[in-house]
């Protein structure tokens, strides 16, 4: 497993600079760089997988009267609730998923992951390992993949990824509490979020920061990481900037999919 890593620490932004600084640090990775971990916290947002039709899901008349952000991202998977979350992002060369496999790659790259939530004590596994039937669902929380992470027969958080010619992106999520009451009726179809669950459903009531360093921690003993603390470079912030003004704040990506037409 790759050693050195960048590291760039945790901070809250707006849901359209967090996934503009993902496709950021994805667009701007080369085979030859140091591979990237970041840690980052959501204002209350939803955020769709890259296939997703969100108004099938969800009620997007509402999302908008609350003016709650709905943001796409580059990676796969179904809708996701934010805000009561912490998010990593893992950039690294393309090679690593060709050498393992995509399957075996999350397995590889989320066993941070697993040995974090048993460092709480919890009975982390995957589920191809729980005895779970793999099921899809438009609505992560929903649905089951081999390498969801489950606690006790029940979904925590979700994991995707988006591949280039040069490298990769792996991001996800650990919640620590779930707005339940508040996502709840945005949803025109089961939103998974009763069968879901989080840090606070078990009695883990650790506030961001502390959870942020024992995610950190969890990195570093897994993979014998040195991680190496960086900001983004000028390129990656110009970039990110273009990708949220042009990008993200944009429906006809959000809603839609559809690319802006402007290039970078």
């Amino acid at each position: 497993m790759l050693k050195k890593w960048r590291y760039i620490g945790i901070d809250q932004t707006s849901a359209a600079w967090n996934m503009a600084v993902d496709e950021a640090l994805l667009r701007c990775y080369t085979p030859s760089d140091t591979p990237l971990f970041r840690l980052y916290r959501w204002e209350r947002a939803l955020s769709f997988g890259r296939f997703s039709h969100p108004s099938e899901s969800v009620d997007t008349h509402k999302i908008d009267s609350l003016n709650l952000p709905g943001i796409r991202r580059i990676t796969g998977g179904g809708i996701l609730v934010h805000g009561g979350d912490i998010s990593y992002s893992l950039t690294l060369p393309s090679v690593f998923a060709k050498k393992h496999g995509v399957k075996k790659s999350y397995k590889t790259l989320c066993s941070f992951l697993i040995h974090f939530y048993k460092n709480l004590g919890l009975d982390a596994r995957f589920a191809s390992e729980s005895g779970l039937k793999e099921s899809a669902s438009p609505v992560c929380m929903a649905g089951h993949e081999a390498y969801d992470i489950v606690i006790d027969g029940r979904k925590i958080g979700g994991n995707a990824q988006r591949h280039t010619g040069k490298g990769m992106l792996q991001h996800g999520t650990i919640p620590l509490f779930l707005d339940r009451a508040f996502f709840q009726g945005l949803f025109l179809k089961d939103s998974g979020l009763d069968e879901a669950v989080s840090l606070r459903d078990f009695g883990i009531s650790d506030d961001f920061d502390t959870i942020g360093r024992k995610i950190k921690e969890a990195f570093i003993d897994t993979f014998g990481a040195e991680l190496i603390a960086d900001t983004l470079n000028d390129e990656e912030h110009r970039l990110a900037d273009w990708l949220m003004r042009e990008k993200y704040s944009k429906k006809v990506w959000n809603y839609d999919g559809k690319e802006p037409i402007p290039k970078a």
